[in-house]
């Protein structure tokens, strides 16, 4: 039996009582005993796999950690981790997959899936957008020339103005809230990293400008810098791989998390949180990206790439060293690399069984 055929139900794993449900019928083998089922565990295939793209991409040394934030620069730049979890809520990892790194861009995933939760899909769709803006993440002419001004919630000032619908009497009320969301997304406690939190705090001016650019043209809810103190915290949220995994394996599990089963984002909110992922989730890489991986994605300057196979599970992969566009080096190639390995491509006719 190939891999395409083993990956073809709900989940990456394939659980002991599938796998005597799927095994074909035992023949006589040669001594006239039973002889055992073709069909293996789908873990250990995906362990190999992953085993595979640490070893072969252990060693690259292209990019470099985000400087532009003090305390980011200071992380090692050999930590690596790779993670997959499934929406039956089994993983594989390898690597560095305890160390917790800040999440970074990849908040905005789930601050707009709470602004979703709160206001619905079409306030959220007319207030920020859904549009690809052509820019870098933190342009301002973007802001200038965007007919919505905010562009979509994955670049910074949508992220901003995304922070700002979601409700609070306070902003300490509305960060709570954030931090609580995540940490349901997640299925265990998230915290703050306090030191990126203050390193980020200290040289985010570049964001308080386009919070009064979207002041300037009513695209921003709430306090321009209450704003972006909420979204500077939300940014520097510790994530593991395995947290960061679960939270992707979340969406690709139609919003329940595949840990407490709870469902915690609606499902037709999933599909316009992917879609925005595939549009805009690696900056000025995600056209190339949807043309190798085909995956739903979100990176962060953290070092950080999750990407969602829907209805199967997530990889998560951990590795400061970026890219020009931002994006982590070796978790692209990863996730490619496991991505192409277990034919996981979205438009791929393989993927939705149709071959």
């Amino acid at each position: 039996m190939t891999l395409l055929a083993l990956l073809l139900s709900a989940g990456f794993f394939l659980g002991a009582g599938d796998a005597r449900a799927q095994a074909a019928p035992k023949a006589a083998g040669p001594a006239g005993g039973a002889r055992s089922s073709p069909v293996a565990p789908r873990r250990e295939q995906i362990q190999a796999i992953i085993n595979e793209a640490y070893a072969k991409f252990k060693g690259e040394t292209r990019g470099k950690n985000a400087d532009y934030i003090p305390e980011l620069a200071k992380v090692d730049s050999k930590l690596f981790g790779i993670v997959v979890v499934s929406t039956d809520n089994q993983n594989v990892a390898v690597g560095d997959t305890k160390t917790a790194f800040s999440i970074q861009s990849i908040a905005k995933v789930f601050s707009l899936a709470l602004a979703m939760e709160e206001q619905g899909r079409d306030k959220v769709f007319e207030k920020i957008g859904s549009e690809p803006t052509g820019r870098p993440f933190n342009s301002p002419l973007a802001v200038v020339d965007m007919p919505t001004h905010t562009g979509n919630p994955l670049v910074n000032a949508g992220a901003i103005a995304t922070v700002s619908l979601i409700s609070g009497k306070t902003a300490a009320e509305k960060w709570n809230k954030i931090l609580g969301f995540y940490s349901r997304v997640a299925g265990e406690k998230l915290t703050l990293i306090d030191a990126v939190y203050r390193s980020e705090a200290a040289t985010n001016t570049g964001n308080k400008a386009l919070s009064w650019l979207l002041a300037k043209y009513d695209r921003i809810y709430a306090d321009p810098f209450e704003s972006v103190d909420v979204y500077t915290k939300e940014c520097s949220v510790g994530v593991t791989a395995l947290q960061l995994a679960r939270m992707g394996a979340t969406l690709a599990n139609g919003g329940i998390n595949p840990a407490t089963g709870e469902q915690v984002i609606k499902p037709e909110n999933v599909q316009e949180i992917l879609s925005t992922m595939m549009m805009a989730g690696l900056y000025d890489g995600s056209g190339g990206w949807s043309w190798h991986v085909g995956l739903p994605a979100k990176s962060g300057v953290g070092g950080g790439i999750v990407a969602v196979a829907p209805g199967k599970g997530a990889i998560a992969v951990f590795s400061p060293p970026l890219d020009e566009a931002g994006n982590s080096v070796k978790a692209q190639e990863v996730i490619e690399y496991v991505a192409n390995k277990l034919d996981l491509n979205i438009y791929s006719p393989a993927s939705v069984g149709l071959k």
